[in-house]
């Protein structure tokens, strides 16, 4: 059973002019198929373009780097696993509406559906007041997680690609296809496989463990796209 999405409303300050936004945000496929109502879809949609937007500009305001460095930065914080974690931070879960079949498979903590949530949040209160009142949510969840990681980028792309896909039970290998250069200028190419033979993406680096740490980020970034 979910909690009352008033509560939501209260937490962020937020006065929805239209509260059926509020509440198509909550509600999942699943939920809108067994009811004959709206999902969150495109509310998902529209959340995910709003998130980039604000973080982009976030990171812009922080950060005197190169767009390279401020493009990684972004996607490591809009990807899957940190907007999950977003989510996960107000219990985000608790207010979902869930079908029958969902709710008893445990959709309340899975990470997708969680991460889905958090951007159609976002995309409802844009729809209905724009993109500043999305910094009642941003400035309280997302921006002070970014902050405290400004000076300590975590480059372990591994990782974060490990949690991402051991909520689907999906298996990583990392495999170095090439290597070329002299013995003391080597550059290696790595490619990293999801479920043995499908082809998630590819890094190159001085290392091995660089390029598989770039494999990684180049599947976190494709990810970051396809939401």
């Amino acid at each position: 059973m979910s909690k009352n999405i008033k509560e939501l409303e209260t937490f962020f300050n937020l006065q929805f002019k239209d509260f059926s936004l509020l509440e198509r945000a909550m509600t999942h496929s699943s939920y809108a198929n067994e009811n004959d109502t709206k999902s969150n879809e495109r509310l998902e949609f529209v959340g995910d373009a709003v998130l980039d937007l604000a973080v982009a500009n976030f990171l812009f305001e922080h950060m005197s780097e190169a767009e390279g460095v401020l493009t990684k930065k972004r996607a490591q914080e809009v990807c899957e696993q940190s907007l999950y974690e977003y989510a996960k931070s107000f219990g985000l879960g608790e207010f979902l509406l869930l079908g029958k079949g969902e709710e008893m498979s445990g959709g309340r903590v899975k990470p997708a559906l969680l991460a889905d949530a958090f951007e159609a949040l976002l995309g409802a209160v844009y729809i209905d007041k724009g993109f500043k009142e999305t910094y009642k949510i941003l400035n309280k969840i997302v921006f002070p997680v970014i902050k405290r990681n400004l000076n300590s980028e975590d480059k372990d792309y591994k990782s974060k690609l490990q949690e991402l896909v051991q909520s689907d039970k999906r298996t990583l290998e990392y495999v170095i296809v090439s290597e070329t250069g002299p013995a003391h200028d080597k550059e290696f190419r790595a490619r990293v496989y999801m479920d043995e033979d499908i082809i998630m993406g590819e890094g190159t680096g001085k290392s091995k463990k660089e390029a598989e740490q770039n494999a990684a980020f180049a599947t976190l970034e494709k990810l970051a796209k396809q939401r």
